[in-house]
């Protein structure tokens, strides 16, 4: 387990040492400082593949909209960010690889039209918070071997091969980023091959969470909050039926979850109108704390002027946001629909998970059961239980 966070801002010598040494290598020469400009950034992403392999199963208008939103996150990084040199290589890095698999995707798309067409069962869909207890839920349904879930390699790295070496390319990124920030896992716990949320195929497509989770881009955030979710959420469902196709599981129903699902949700069920909901309750306050720990982690390494307060009123607002549409969506659904409270699951899991079943009329196995022991038991090794006691020690976040 890594020493505990001093602080919400804490992070580790070697950004500083890599800050600086960028910094000098730009200086001299010796490498060229990344652009943030959008129309290099598409330059350095396409690579060898054709300007006409984006096109591949998208509409006009859905490459219009990616391009606009890569427009305006790109300008939201220049003008608001406030990045320093190894958060300036990081944003054209993930924006890049962004770009480099939207081409793959579309190549494969264009060449097997059917893996975007896979159909699929209904999925199991777990809304609320960021911090309300969505991935403890998450891995427990996605125990049961009645069902299927994304692996956190095939999120980030959505385009398949015959030969699967995305584990390893994880594994190693995980590596990485474990030695930039060695509080990731108390955080959140990772896996290269572990069931993980969707939040990659959303950043694919440039929706705004993975992005105003790591870097200060207000406007950029309304943009995304004013703008339809259309054309992210049909890149979505593409993604989904191009991962089932390829893990062979489209018949199980899979279960996933991504916080920004409680603000999309009206879009979401219109790409999965049959999608049984698990809503994850959790105090408001309590939320927006963890939250913003979570966003101040990843900040500060890619910024020196982190402003806590900034955070915790950014991310107050966000709550809100999601709060009302999740509250707004719900109001006019009428499909099967399980409530559960943080404090219940953290209590006596196996009730929660026994009334989850009963109210979303599943089978409940005693295989189901037993792999779900097999997680909790995993999820009780693991260094993401030292978060909670980094935040008792912490007096910067107030709300």
């Amino acid at each position: 387990m890594p020493p505990p966070r001093s602080h919400l801002l804490a992070r580790t010598p070697l950004v500083d040492r890599l800050d600086r040494w960028l910094g000098r290598a730009w200086e001299g020469g010796l490498l060229s400082r990344p652009s943030l400009d959008a129309e290099a950034i598409l330059q350095a992403g396409r690579g060898n593949f054709l300007a006409s392999d984006e096109s591949g199963g998208r509409s006009a208008a859905e490459a219009a909209d990616f391009r606009l939103r890569l427009e305006r996150l790109c300008a939201a990084l220049k003008a608001e960010a406030r990045l320093n040199n190894l958060g300036r290589a990081i944003a054209h890095g993930q924006l890049a690889r962004v770009v480099r698999q939207r081409h793959g995707l579309g190549r494969l798309w264009r060449d097997e039209p059917a893996r975007a067409n896979t159909p699929l069962a209904d999925p199991i869909i777990i809304i609320g918070q960021m911090r309300a207890g969505t991935t403890r839920i998450h891995r427990l349904l996605a125990a049961d071997p009645a069902h299927a879930a994304t692996r956190f390699c095939d999120s980030w790295n959505p385009v398949p091969s015959r030969f699967d070496l995305r584990p390893l390319r994880s594994g190693f990124a995980l590596f990485c980023g474990r030695r930039l920030n060695p509080w990731i896992d108390t955080i959140h716990p990772f896996g290269a091959g572990r069931v993980d949320e969707e939040l990659g195929w959303l950043a694919s497509a440039l929706d705004a969470a993975a992005y105003e989770a790591q870097w200060r881009i207000p406007s950029y955030s309304r943009f995304s909050e004013g703008r339809d979710a259309g054309s992210i959420y049909t890149e979505f469902a593409r993604i989904l039926r191009t991962d089932a196709a390829f893990h062979g599981n489209a018949d199980r129903p899979r279960v996933m979850k991504v916080p920004q699902f409680a603000e999309d949700l009206p879009e979401l069920l219109r790409q999965f109108p049959g999608a049984r909901l698990v809503i994850a309750r959790r105090e408001d306050a309590d939320v927006a704390r963890s939250a913003a720990s979570l966003v101040a982690n990843q900040m500060t390494i890619q910024s020196d002027t982190v402003d806590l307060a900034w955070i915790e009123d950014e991310w107050a607002g966000k709550i809100a946001l999601r709060r009302e549409r999740m509250r707004s969506a719900l109001a006019r659904h009428d499909g099967p629909v399980a409530e559960v409270d943080f404090s219940a699951i953290s209590a006596d899991w196996r009730s929660a998970v026994r009334r989850i079943y009963a109210e979303l009329g599943m089978q409940l196995s005693p295989a189901a059961m037993n792999a779900m022991k097999q997680e909790q038991r995993l999820a009780g090794r693991g260094t993401h239980h030292a978060h909670r006691h980094q935040l008792a020690r912490s007096g910067e976040i107030t709300s």
